[in-house]
């Protein structure tokens, strides 16, 4: 049997979502993964896809009931060994009840010695359906007393160990069709994969495995088939060290042939209407960008460059921009860029901003200009830290009420119509909601709304222009803009009073490159004096941080911690309340290894 397989680079490896399929497809209310092109399975692969149905056909033989378990209490007072951790996705899990280890020596060691199979988990702090995940099955001390009993349990965060990431990703793509966070794989004590997928709602669902059903499934499978399971896992490891390991051939000597098939796969994918590439959900290419603006210089072909330009606005009109404080939120959950997923990623923003400042340096629209500029301002205000670094992300997810528990996706951006009203006035509203598609019961569309979240809850979109907005109202449209902007002004004053998205503060040293090449290049296309020294100050802070001068080496992160009461985003520390304790700088034991192969690897010593 063949499934097709997404390849990807590790760029684009980003794109995939939160909620996709095992096997055994697995259910839940998550919003369906990234579809890119995808290509016929290498046998390699399709030896290690039979390897793994072999497991499937052990734990998921028998039907599903499909009735959830009794729910079990919440309870607080607990601390695992992630409380040592420095990365804040690890914290947020450090009083689960899961007994949780960091990837090292001490879990592989107990998993060998106890004969138990490993449970890894990995996910980022500002994934929404890693905190679904964590909040359903990882705080419930009914599911963590069976990862307990029968599994040695890791946590990994991607962006710190994104070799352990690309390895098991791997093996989930192949084995699945898609990927995505949080990645669920469990593998032997010898760290070889033998199930995988991405999110798990906590019981069974329409006749599909919750995660309380795959654990238990799992545990009996490896008590009463383990050589089985120990032979699938050695195939496909096999298999799978064949695939990383073949030779991609020659790529530094693209002939046109090639570059004149890739510009044709990536026009077929083209949404002629509402610009972007492929079906929802839709992610920002910045990578497909910069590839057809090149394109575009090299052969004169128009139809490149107008579909990125197209895209480019569409994008900028969207939900997924926002209009309130600047920047782009992760990825649009439908086609029309509107509900987005909320996180904000620093390596979005760099690649965005250098997207459209090249559009502004082809077309000499100002559009495009005042766009990459929005974006910088974000990234000014709201991460950058004191020394000139950059952090890494905001959440997806904030408290709705201020010193309430209870937390919602896009809480800090979504408006209640009347509230627009309170603030603006009747007639000021009435233009804003005009120009911005709000509506009286919030202008989410239920299917679009997976967890209720949204409910009477407006995303800010422009429906209309600003011609289109004057003509309704007859007024001028100096007069229009004029009003709008005072609006965005007195909204983003209101917004600062909620509690605001918590903030991943590592400093990554690869994305902070994405953001001084971004500022660099800004500055000197927009003639911006402001940004060149943004660049520079941030480039000293990398060489004076992240680089030792006696190997001449990059360390991948800083150990600075964002816990200075000169922090411009006072609530960070305590977004999610009793989860994450923030701690001053510690040296991380972590690192990325500049290769990476099918057998995982330690935790390293050395940077790269």
């Amino acid at each position: 049997m063949v499934f097709p397989l997404r390849v990807a680079t590790q760029d684009e490896i980003r794109g995939f979502t939160e909620c996709n399929a095992l096997s055994v497809r697995h259910g839940g209310k998550g919003r369906s993964g990234e579809t890119i092109s995808l290509v016929a399975m290498p046998a390699a692969l399709e030896r290690a896809i039979c390897a793994v149905f072999i497991v499937c056909a052990l734990v998921f033989s028998g039907t599903l009931q499909g009735q959830p378990a009794k729910e079990s209490k919440q309870h607080a007072g607990y601390t695992n060994r992630l409380i040592h951790e420095n990365s804040p996705y690890l914290l947020l899990h450090a009083h689960n009840p899961v007994d949780w280890y960091p990837w090292g020596p001490e879990a592989f060691e107990k998993a060998r010695r106890e004969g138990k199979p490993i449970f890894l988990s990995v996910g980022y702090y500002t994934c929404h359906w890693c905190h679904v995940m964590e909040r359903e099955s990882f705080s419930d001390p009914g599911i963590a007393e069976i990862m307990n009993r029968s599994f040695v349990s890791i946590k990994v965060d991607r962006e710190e160990r994104p070799d352990v990431d690309r390895i098991y990703m791997s093996f989930v793509q192949a084995t699945t069709g898609s990927g995505g966070w949080p990645m669920s794989v469990f593998l032997t004590p010898e760290l070889k994969p033998f199930l995988g997928g991405t999110y798990f709602p906590k019981d069974d669902n329409y006749g599909r495995p919750g995660f309380r059903t795959v654990l238990t499934r799992v545990a009996d499978a490896w008590q009463k088939e383990r050589d089985k399971i120990l032979r699938s896992a050695a195939q496909a490891t096999q298999a799978l060290q064949q695939y990383v390991n073949a030779d991609i051939g020659e790529t530094n000597n693209l002939q046109k042939a090639v570059l004149d098939k890739t510009y044709q796969e990536i026009k077929a994918s083209y949404d002629s209407t509402h610009g972007g590439f492929g079906a929802a959900p839709k992610f920002p290419r910045p990578v497909v960008f910069n590839f057809l603006l090149r394109y575009y210089a090299r052969s004169g072909q128009k139809d490149a460059l107008e579909m990125t330009l197209k895209t480019l606005r569409e994008m900028a009109h969207g939900g997924i921009h926002d209009h309130i404080g600047g920047g782009f939120h992760r990825y649009s959950t439908d086609a029309v860029w509107h509900v987005p997923h909320f996180e904000k990623m620093l390596y979005d923003q760099a690649q965005l901003a250098v997207s459209y400042t090249e559009a502004y340096q082809i077309t000499h629209d100002p559009f495009f200009a005042d766009t990459a500029r929005d974006i910088l301002g974000f990234v000014l205000r709201d991460m950058r830290a004191p020394e000139g670094g950059f952090y890494s992300a905001l959440d997806a997810d904030s408290l709705i009420e201020p010193g309430k528990p209870e937390q919602g996706e896009g809480a800090f951006y979504v408006w209640d119509a009347k509230q627009i009203e309170q603030e603006l006035g009747r007639s000021a509203a009435e233009i804003f909601d005009f120009y911005y598609g709000v509506e009286p019961n919030g202008n989410v569309p239920p299917e679009k709304d997976f967890q209720g979240e949204f409910k009477n809850k407006n995303i800010l979109y422009e429906r209309s222009t600003v011609a289109e907005t004057a003509k309704h109202f007859s007024k001028p449209e100096h007069e229009i803009q004029t009003q709008l902007e005072e609006a965005r002004k007195k909204l983003f004053a209101v917004r600062g009073r909620r509690p605001r998205a918590p903030l991943d503060d590592k400093i990554l040293t690869a994305w902070n490159g994405l953001m001084i090449s971004a500022f660099a290049r800004a500055g000197q296309v927009l003639d911006d004096a402001k940004y060149v020294n943004v660049a520079q100050t941030a480039a000293q802070f990398v060489q004076s941080k992240l680089y030792n001068t006696k190997t001449g080496k990059l360390t991948p992160r800083s150990s600075f911690k964002a816990c200075s009461t000169s922090m411009k985003l006072p609530s960070m520390c305590g977004g999610f309340p009793g989860r994450f304790n923030c701690k001053r700088s510690r040296t991380s034991s972590s690192g990325i290894p500049r290769t990476a192969a099918i057998t995982p690897p330690a935790a390293p010593t050395r940077p790269c």
